[in-house]
């Protein structure tokens, strides 16, 4: 687990921002629906605080989290 004051991103952020997901609805549906691993485990949190490192796996496509999209959040 990370640290209060080092950056996160939403998991539904990090949907959004990769266009995994089209809108905020459709990346709930797809976390409540456990089409979306972290770091190798589903996860059911759509407001899970992904950090620089973890690996978010949707279908065969892989995408980590680093730096760069820590900075696009806002």
């Amino acid at each position: 687990m990370g640290s209060p004051d080092e950056p996160f991103i939403r998991l539904d952020q990090f949907l959004k921002l990769h266009g995994a997901a089209d809108s905020g609805g459709h990346a709930k549906a797809m976390v409540q629906a456990g089409k979306v691993k972290v770091n190798g485990e589903v996860d059911l949190r759509r407001g899970r605080k992904l950090r620089a490192g973890d690996v978010v796996v949707i279908g065969s496509v892989h995408l980590e989290v680093n730096a760069t999209t820590l900075g696009e959040r806002e």
